[in-house]
Parts: C-alpha cells; structure tokens; sequence
C-alpha cells in the first residue's frame, strides 16, 4: 500500500509538469486561436517543438510511475490519488509566474488532502483488489467508446472552457481505460511471460487507449483553458477507475454505512477542492498569458 502511495504521488507530480509543458507547447502551437484553421497539423506541429517533446519525455516517466504503482495497488487506489496532480499543476503554474499562492488555492489543496485522507483511512471506502472479469470489461468498452466518440463531436460545437472540459472528459475516460489496461497487461507479463502477453489484446488495447487519449489531451490543452481541461481530465480518470474497479474487477462497492458516508464525502471534499482549484487565479494567469511565455 505504501509503495503504491508513494509511486501514484510521483506519477501525479510528473503528469503535472508535462501538461504544463505540453500547454505552453499547444498554445505557441495555435498562436493563442483553436480554429479549424490553426487546430489542423497541431501534432505535427508539437513534434517539433523541443518544450513539447520535455513534457512527453516527463509525461513518459509519470506513466512508468503508474505502471509500478498499478502493480502494487489497485485501480481505485491508485486513480484517486491523481487527483493531487491538479494541485501539482497549480503549484508549478505560480511557480511559472512568479507569484504567490491564493487563499483559494491553499483551501483547494486542503480539501483535496482532507478528501482523499477520508477515503484511504475509513475501511472499506476503497474496494479490495479482485481479479478482472473480460466480460464485465468488454461491456465497459461497449459504453465508454461510444461516449468518447459522442462527447468529442460536442466539443467542437462549442468554444473555450466548454470545449476544454469536454476534450478533458475524454481524455480522462482514455487515461481510466489506460490504467486498467496497464494493470492486465504488467499483470500477464510477470505472470505468463512476453509471448503470451504478446498473443494478448490488452497491450495492444493500451496503445491504443493511451494515444488516443495523449492526442485529445493536446486538443483540451490548445482550446484555451487549463484549468477547465485539467479539471474534467484530473475528476474523470478517478470516478471512471472507480466504478470500473467495482463492476469490473470482481469486487464489493462500500457494504457499510460508515464506508459509504466516507466515499461521499471524500467525493464533496474532492470536488470542492478541484472546483476552488480549477477558479485559482494563479491557473488562470499561468493558462492565460501570452502563447509561449
């Protein structure tokens, strides 16, 4: 549990400085627009650019991180304390303008670590690790792509922040699919070697998903709102991997009062805190400033 812990606060850390990077990056990228005009070769774009490519070689180490703790712990572990990565981003984002923190964003942390306090100190808040069900996955997939694909389409009928949170949504659900898939796929590699992990769709199932979700992360970064992406990709990727590791990994959701009060308010206290954090003015002069300052 320790090690998971530790591992899962570092992978947070490190998805925080990429995105910061990799914001900077998006928006030089667009010169500050996000229409169909500057949105097309964004990609193409970003390769090139020797502060996105730091972010993906720093992004890279924060996915190894997850991977080690993923093998410690559990999905409704680890995910959850991602969440800290939007108080990370916060911190780098004053760091970056050289200001101080707000009240906000000291309250924000505050609920943040008094949520996720609440819910690994009451037992049986978190479900016990189980064994996954393929079924009960193959049915995940079934509603998560569509709602990927329906929710993407919605983003480009919309502008700023709206857009920003819906890509952010999306990508969150990718990075969700990710962890899971990171879970079988370490799992049949110290269990049945690099042959049959070979013969096996969850690696290639993981590729996938973690593309997929890099590219719209880039997308939610450029539409113009940090904190708004941040946000929708920081609360997504925890609640997705939650219920994921309660209906898919053969497991009890909380079977006591107590349990399930302290699921609840952990959920309020999280919520609150992304929710203070995501008005900080410190992210909105980090996210609003002049493309690539």
């Amino acid at each position: 549990m320790a090690w998971s812990v530790c591992l899962s606060l570092a992978a947070a850390f490190l998805f925080a400085a990429a995105a910061t990077l990799q914001y900077r990056a998006a928006r030089r990228a667009v010169g500050g627009g996000m229409d169909a005009a500057a949105a097309h070769g964004l990609i193409r774009r970003l390769v090139r650019d020797p502060v996105w490519l730091t972010g993906w070689v720093v992004n890279l180490g924060g996915f190894f991180a997850q991977a080690a703790a993923l093998h410690f712990g559990s999905t409704a572990v680890v995910q959850p304390l991602l969440v800290t990565q939007l108080v990370f981003t916060i911190l780098l984002g004053a760091a970056g303008a050289e200001r101080g923190l707000l009240r906000t964003d000291l309250l924000g942390a505050v609920a943040v670590s008094a949520g996720l306090a609440v819910l690994f100190t009451v037992p049986g808040a978190v479900p016990p690790a189980g064994e996954p069900s393929r079924p009960r996955l193959y049915v995940a997939a079934l509603i998560a792509v569509p709602l990927v694909a329906v929710l993407s389409r919605a983003a480009w009928l919309r502008k700023g922040p709206v857009r920003a949170a819906l890509l952010g949504v999306c990508a969150g659900l990718c990075f969700a699919a990710s962890a899971v898939l990171i879970k079988l796929t370490t799992a049949s590699l110290l269990d049945d070697g690099v042959a049959a992990t070979a013969a096996d769709w969850p690696g290639y199932a993981l590729a996938g998903s973690t593309l997929c979700g890099l590219l719209i992360e880039q997308r939610a970064f450029a539409a113009g709102s940090l904190p708004a992406a941040m946000t929708a990709m920081t609360m997504t990727n925890p609640i997705a991997s939650y219920l994921v590791a309660v209906l898919a990994f053969d497991t009890m959701p909380p079977r006591t009062a107590a349990a399930f009060a302290a699921l609840t308010g952990s959920v309020v206290l999280l919520t609150a805190g992304v929710s203070l954090l995501s008005r900080s003015a410190a992210a909105a002069r980090h996210g609003g400033g002049p493309p690539g300052r």
